[in-house]
Formats: structure tokens, C-alpha cells, sequence
């Protein structure tokens, strides 16, 4: 991603009973005020910088289990 930009990662998770979707970093904390998770479990990361380089995670929780997906991301 290019420095000030805003960067989207998505997250597609679905089950009956709808599973809880969380996300966050793997290194450090999801940047403060500059985030934001919308209905669809999409991430959006807005002014991005170097410090926000790294991996991100995607949890679904839900009775039946707890399922995870990564993904890196390079500023």
C-alpha cells in the first residue's frame, strides 16, 4: 500500500448461528482512530504508514468452532 492511502482487507465468514468476526494485529495493536470493521467484517485502515506494515488476522468464532485467516501487509 502507498503511505496515506487507505487500505481494505476482507474477511468472509458465514455459519448458522452467524459467527463473530474480530480482527486484529499480529505485532502490536489495530491503529488507534484510524480503523474501522464494517458489517461485512471488511478492515479498513485509513492514512496508513510504515508502522502499520504487518500481518493482520481474521477470527470467526461461533459454537461450532473458531477459524482464522491471515494476511500481510506492505507499506
Amino acid at each position: 500500500a502507498v503511505p496515506g492511502s487507505t487500505v481494505e482487507l476482507g474477511c468472509s465468514a458465514r455459519g448458522d448461528p452467524a459467527p463473530q468476526v474480530q480482527w486484529h494485529k499480529e505485532r502490536g495493536d489495530l491503529p488507534w482512530g484510524r480503523h474501522e470493521v464494517d458489517r461485512e467484517h471488511t478492515l479498513r485502515l485509513y492514512a496508513v504508514t510504515a508502522a502499520d506494515a504487518g500481518t493482520y488476522v481474521c477470527t470467526a468464532q461461533s459454537q461450532l468452532g473458531t477459524a482464522a485467516a491471515t494476511t500481510f501487509l506492505h507499506i
